[in-house]
């Protein structure tokens, strides 16, 4: 059987499209995502804070990254990269398995991790304030304790205020 592709269905596809731009460094809509993009370049701020929240958490928790990988059903290879490498972009997977153990929003944690476009400046700020403060030490400190919690919370919430 031969298939013709002719400069009219070409025309009538390209119809069908409207006026989605896609080509060379354009993403196409992805109605999984709502129009996200899963690659879509994100400041580096709120990747660093996914992976200090991640250390943290499961230091929190008195976990390995092995213990941690069961627990979530993610690969421990993917933790490791997520941990050590804050430019690291995690599957969409483990960051809802992530989110699940933990407890927190997986369209926020999407966020943070740099899979999604951020709506909520808020969000970001809060994310980039969490970086500063979680540095990387043996025990969590009193003010890390503090800022995890804090931004725990931040992610917890509901609907945040507007900046």
């Amino acid at each position: 059987m031969k298939v013709e592709v002719t400069k009219e269905w070409c025309l009538a596809m390209a119809n069908l499209e409207g006026d989605a731009e896609i080509g060379a460094g354009t993403y196409a809509f992805d109605p999984v995502f709502n129009g996200e993009s899963l690659h879509e370049e994100s400041a580096e701020e709120p990747t660093i804070a996914f992976s200090r929240f991640v250390r943290l958490m499961r230091r929190d928790r008195g976990l390995t990254l092995e213990q941690l990988a069961e627990d979530a059903d993610v690969e421990i290879g993917e933790l490791i990269e997520i941990e050590d490498d804050m430019r690291h972009r995690p599957e969409p997977r483990t960051v809802y398995q992530l989110a699940r153990l933990f407890d927190v929003p997986g369209p926020k944690l999407m966020q943070i991790a740099g899979l999604t476009a951020s709506n909520d400046n808020r969000l970001a700020e809060e994310a980039v304030k969490f970086a500063a403060r979680a540095e990387s030490v043996a025990a969590l400190t009193a003010e890390e304790r503090a800022a995890l919690q804090a931004f725990v919370m931040v992610l917890s919430k509901e609907d945040l205020e507007p900046s």
